[in-house]
C-alpha cells in the first residue's frame, strides 16, 4: 500500500476565524488526519465561538483547544490548498500570493441566523453537518477543483 510522503496542507481561511474554518479543521484533523494536516485562520480573527465548540462537541469532536488566528499568524507554512469558506474572504483573496491552489467552497456563517437559542443552535449544526460532508470529499475534491480551474 502506498503512502504519500508527506502530509497535504489545508488553509481553512474565513473573515473572523470563529466557527466554519474552526470546524473545517476539527473535522479534518478528525477524519482526516493520515492525509491531510489542517490549519485554519481568518482576516479579522473574532475568538473561537462556543456555540461551534458545543455543536463539535456533540458530534464526537474537540475542538476546545483551538484559537481564532490571522492569516499572519501562519507564516512559512507551504500550503498545497487554502479553502476560502466565505463571500468575503473570496472577494479579498481571489488570488493567493503563495504556492497553494486557491479554492472556494462558501457555508453560510451561522453567526448571523437570529432566533431563539433552539434555532441558532440548530443553524450552527447545519453548518457543522455540511462541513463534515465537505471534509469526507477531501482531498480528492480539492483536486477535481484544481483541474477544473486549469
Amino acid at each position: 500500500m502506498g503512502r504519500n510522503p508527506r502530509k497535504i496542507n489545508v488553509l481553512f481561511l474565513c473573515t473572523g476565524n470563529a466557527c466554519r474554518s474552526q470546524m473545517a479543521e476539527g473535522w479534518t484533523r478528525h477524519l482526516k488526519s493520515d492525509q491531510i494536516e489542517p490549519f485554519s485562520a481568518g482576516i479579522a480573527p473574532a475568538g473561537l465561538s462556543q456555540r461551534a465548540v458545543e455543536v463539535m462537541a456533540e458530534a464526537g469532536v474537540d475542538i476546545s483547544n483551538q484559537r481564532s488566528k490571522h492569516i499572519d499568524d501562519l507564516p512559512d507554512i507551504p500550503f498545497d490548498y487554502v479553502v476560502t469558506l466565505c463571500d468575503y474572504v473570496r472577494q479579498l483573496c481571489h488570488t493567493w500570493p503563495g504556492p497553494g491552489k486557491l479554492i472556494h467552497k462558501p457555508f453560510d456563517d451561522p453567526s448571523f441566523i437570529q432566533g431563539n437559542e433552539q434555532q441558532v443552535m440548530n443553524a450552527f449544526r447545519m453548518t457543522r453537518d455540511r462541513i463534515r460532508t465537505f471534509v469526507e470529499t477531501l482531498p480528492q475534491s480539492l483536486e477535481d477543483s484544481r483541474q477544473n480551474e486549469a
